[in-house]
């Protein structure tokens, strides 16, 4: 085998190699822990329930109410899901990693990608409440 082939055998491994690290990012879950109800008036806890339902259904995400002050939401996209628990009141809410499938989810690390949909469904919950 000649060098150049070797170079470009060696080169085409490195790129292999890098875009499997890639797909397979896994980060710290990232959960949100009392989150203050940041509302342009006083809000009821069912108004803060209305917000976390609506903005969850706007992101695709199923949400259920389990009891008075919590809900939980899920997510399918492909071959991937995931289920949070979202217990609120009228002050404050949590979003809370309660499950996941085909997340490479090990007990404290998950992909990447989980933490983003959490991260947007926050975002989402908290434009719904400035406009009550």
């Amino acid at each position: 085998m000649t060098i150049t082939k070797m170079r470009k055998l060696a080169f085409v491994a490195m790129i292999a190699l890098t875009m499997g690290l890639i797909g397979c990012r896994t980060a710290p879950v990232y959960n949100v822990e009392e989150a203050p109800v940041n509302a342009s008036s006083k809000v009821s806890a069912e108004n803060v329930k209305k917000a976390i339902m609506s903005a969850g259904a706007g992101l695709g995400w199923q949400m259920k109410e389990v009891k008075p002050g919590q809900i939980v939401g899920s997510i399918f996209l492909r071959k991937h899901s995931a289920v949070v628990d979202i217990p609120y009141s009228a002050t404050k809410y949590s979003i809370i990693y309660k499950d996941s499938t085909e997340l490479k989810y090990d007990g404290s690390m998950i992909h990447s990608n989980y933490n983003g949909w959490i991260q947007n469904l926050d975002r989402a919950i908290q434009a719904r409440l400035v406009t009550m």
